[in-house]
């Protein structure tokens, strides 16, 4: 048995949108659907008893931090992610590939891998795609990631050829060392944002061969245009049988974007991130609870809302919480957030089964695209 099988439902007639089902050993999950980042184990602010009763069906977490600590080895001796955590359904682990981006001022790129310096405690450390795939074998995530270099925007092309060529053979060498039977090993294509090289990385990956493919290295900065021509370049390129990952990337907008060119899977820190600035995603558009017109506003933060936070506390109240500081404000906001993304990622499902996608994004992006109208007027 395959460690994973993808079978899709619907099609979009006007866009490449689809629904689909993607089965792991941990159970089934629809698509397209949104991963909460629960970077070191935990999705903050959030039990993962919380992230069920919202609808979460599958989480992300880190390898390069998890490696960091606990220790890889520590939480396979204490039964893997899952039962680490507490959390019974599927989980995916990034490769550590984007801690090359991240903190690349701390790292030395080499065909072997890449030498690092913690950024705990400045020790000097070595990730190579066998060490990325044996860490991730020790967290027993249904879903990993070959290892892979997300090259900064702006690059060059020289740079972004030389990097999308090496990832490919990292790929080749991932997939050698990988011996789990029971986790699906996703390949990740790289080329910054010009079509060729993305389409080079695309056939390179591909004739390697794997049961899912992750589109890497967009929403580094580069321009949205940029960001669309590339998926534009991936959907006609990557297998539409197999499930199709676009990492890191997570507003509405670049929802509506990634499933318009048949994107199944989405990450990003995005909703939890903003919640604990006090900035919230509501139907009505984004709010700034931190604002002083909220100061004695006795409705929830979105009166369409039917998250715990919005059936149960106003804006006045989680204002005071956030501007006190208060962990409560946080645990609030993040779980509006998360519910807001997962919802949303349940409507553009239903709105593709039913042939309103369209309609539907016209929806949810209008009041995105102007200044919203709740935050302008404290409304």
């Amino acid at each position: 048995m395959p460690a994973i099988s993808f079978n899709i439902r619907s099609e979009d007639r006007r866009t490449r949108a689809r629904t689909g089902s993607l089965v792991t050993p941990h159970g089934e999950i629809e698509t397209p659907v949104f991963m909460p980042v629960g970077t070191k184990a935990t999705v903050k602010a959030m039990t993962p008893e919380e992230l069920e009763e919202i609808g979460a069906q599958i989480i992300l977490a880190n390898t390069f931090h998890l490696y960091l600590r606990p220790g890889d080895e520590v939480v396979a001796e204490l039964g893997g992610l899952h039962r680490f955590m507490n959390w019974k359904r599927s989980i995916l682990t990034d490769s550590g590939g984007f801690q090359v981006f991240s903190l690349s001022k701390l790292n030395k790129i080499t065909e072997e891998g890449v030498a690092f310096r913690s950024p705990l405690d400045g020790s000097a450390l070595f990730l190579t795609p066998e060490i990325s795939v044996r860490i991730q074998e020790n967290l027993g995530a249904d879903i990993i990631m070959c290892f892979d270099e997300c090259p900064p925007y702006p690059a060059s092309y020289e740079y972004l050829k030389a990097s999308a060529e090496r990832t490919a053979r990292w790929a080749e060498r991932c997939k050698k060392a990988h011996v789990r039977e029971d986790q699906a090993l996703f390949g990740i294509v790289q080329g910054g944002v010009h079509a060729d090289l993305r389409a080079w990385s695309a056939r390179a990956t591909i004739e390697i061969g794997f049961p899912g493919y992750a589109i890497g290295g967009l929403s580094v900065g580069e321009p949205k245009n940029e960001m669309v021509s590339a998926l534009a370049v991936m959907d006609e390129i990557l297998p539409r049988s197999q499930p199709r990952y676009l990492m890191g990337v997570g507003t509405p907008e670049d929802f509506f974007l990634g499933v318009r060119h048949g994107v199944d899977m989405f990450d990003c820190v995005m909703p939890t991130r903003t919640a604990r600035n006090g900035r919230l995603y509501t139907n009505e558009g984004l709010v700034n609870i931190r604002n002083a017109c909220y100061t004695r506003d006795s409705r929830p933060i979105s009166e369409s809302c039917g998250c715990y936070t919005c059936r149960n506390y106003s804006r006045a109240y989680v204002r005071h919480l956030m501007m006190s500081n208060e962990i409560l404000g946080s645990r609030l906001t993040t779980w509006h957030n998360l519910f807001y993304f997962l919802d949303l990622m349940r409507r553009i499902r239903a709105s593709i089964d039913e042939g309103s996608f369209c309609e539907l994004e016209e929806e949810v992006l209008a009041p995105y695209r102007i200044p919203s109208k709740m935050e302008k007027n404290g409304k």
